[in-house]
């Protein structure tokens, strides 16, 4: 019987790369033996250990088939697995910049976005739920942020251009709006009211008949800004700065602004689950990954990554997630939040 007990591994979840700290008991380490740490079939690479505690870096190799169990080894004893979830890679060679988008039918879409005025042989990539990768959009210069409207079609804003299109069910395009600046995350809510990141300062608003509004003036960002509305009807917004202390914004449907949270480290995609809590990709006190926000004051890391971009709920309780080259599959078993 194995005297290795896992007590406890934080975060719950984790993608390659990510830091994830085991607290286990019932092995004294032997001078400078170091445990072995598995996840499946692959080894990590351990960063620190004591006697009761293991920081451990989840290894590239495991997203290939996704895992979820556990062991510590050393001086020949093994725990018992634990169970635990290290997300699946569903497509590669990608290159998103903000949070992927779920079709009603459980299909994934991200962007190859670029560089800058460059443009890619495909913008948008479908990835079906039973894992078919297929292009789905090949003519928008640096697709950025992707958000499904209630009629079922896609809208799609272009950092290079600074319009927004209209995607069809089919894939066929259409210009939406234009002169939306340097034009990043875009929202919708419940009204069918587009609102669109323009990051060197502006939210804008679009009415369904297409009226422009500047709904909101923030900080301009660095990389782009990321939008998603809260059950308070809210719109939340990150957008990385200079800073290191960045924060998540609130805009009121009237268009006053507050900080929901400061402290952050390049926060980037957000997303909200069933129960209203929000979700950020983030780093914040040397720990990097997603966060969730259940106490507006206190996040709690619940998936460690590395290069985190963005993320969405699918229909099954599951994370989607996106680093800069790569979709993956989180089991987190929670519900996101329907669509407005």
């Amino acid at each position: 019987m194995s005297g290795i007990t896992i007590k406890n591994v934080i975060p719950k979840a984790a993608l390659p790369g990510g830091e994830v700290v085991i607290e286990y008991s019932g092995h004294e380490l032997a001078g400078t033996v170091r445990p072995e740490v598995r996840f499946g079939d692959f080894s990590g690479q351990v960063t620190v250990a004591s006697s009761d505690q293991i920081i451990v870096r989840v290894p590239e190799s495991s997203a290939e088939i996704g895992t979820h169990e556990l062991i510590v080894s050393t001086n020949g004893d093994t725990s018992r697995p634990f169970p635990y979830e290290v997300g699946k890679k569903l497509a590669s060679n990608l290159h998103p910049v903000a949070n992927p988008a779920i079709d009603p039918e459980g299909s994934i879409y991200a962007t190859y976005s670029g560089r800058r005025g460059q443009k890619t042989p495909v913008s948008i990539y479908k990835v079906t739920p039973k894992g078919a990768v297929t292009p789905f959009v090949t003519d928008i210069m640096n697709a950025t942020g992707l958000a499904f409207g209630l009629t079922g079609d896609l809208f799609v804003s272009s950092r290079y251009e600074g319009n927004v299109y209209r995607v069809d069910p089919a894939g066929r395009t259409e210009l939406y709006i234009e002169g939306m600046g340097i034009a990043t995350g875009i929202a919708l809510d419940h009204d069918g009211n587009l609102y669109v990141g323009d990051r060197s300062g502006s939210i804008f608003k679009i009415s369904p008949n297409k009226e422009i509004f500047v709904f909101a003036t923030l900080e301009p960002s660095i990389a782009a800004y990321h939008l998603a509305f809260g059950f308070d009807e809210y719109l939340y917004v990150t957008g990385p700065t200079t800073s290191s202390f960045d924060s998540i914004y609130r805009v009121s449907p009237s268009g006053t602004v507050d900080r929901f949270f400061t402290g952050l480290g390049r926060p980037q995609g957000i997303a909200f689950d069933i129960d209203g809590h929000l979700y950020v990709v983030a780093s914040y006190r040397g720990r990097r990954g997603i966060f969730r926000f259940r106490d507006p004051k206190k996040p709690e890391l619940m998936v460690a990554g590395l290069s985190l971009v963005g993320l969405a709920f699918d229909l099954h309780e599951n994370l989607m997630v996106v680093d800069s080259g790569s979709l993956y599959r989180v089991r987190l078993g929670i519900m996101g939040k329907p669509l407005p």
